[in-house]
């Protein structure tokens, strides 16, 4: 099966594990050690509100490709029959949407991708 032939939710799914490990990674190289402290400021980065943000910046940046925009809009338009407990629908699938673009982009094999989109969130988050 191709890439592109997934569903949004699928990538999505994929996303939130490959996102939750490069956040995990950033926090541990820059010092944070303690469990508590590391989920404490993962938070930011991985709630649907923190990722929310993170699309934003991506969208006033203009850092999104046309094919990028469409898995984004797939992910995000996908109905779900969970929302997240802290988050109201909107800012839910805003973060499936980004969610999906990270599984897409770590099943092409574009890490450089994932990072270039962690150095955004590094200055939305501001950790």
């Amino acid at each position: 099966m191709q890439v592109k032939e997934l569903s949004g939710s699928a990538l999505a799914y994929l996303g939130d594990a490959v996102w939750s490990l490069w956040v995990r990674e950033h926090l541990l190289l820059k010092g944070y050690q303690r469990a508590d402290d590391l989920a404490k400021k993962a938070v930011a980065y991985n709630s649907a509100k923190g990722q929310a943000k993170i699309v934003h910046a991506l969208m006033e940046q203009a850092f999104l490709g046309e094919e990028e925009l469409d898995i984004y809009k797939r992910g995000r338009n996908h109905k779900s029959k969970s929302i997240a407990k802290n988050a109201d629908v909107i800012t839910y699938r805003t973060s499936t949407g980004f969610e999906a673009l990270i599984g897409y982009w770590y099943l092409a094999k574009n890490q450089t991708r994932i990072q270039q989109v962690m150095e955004i969130a590094k200055e939305v988050v501001g950790q």
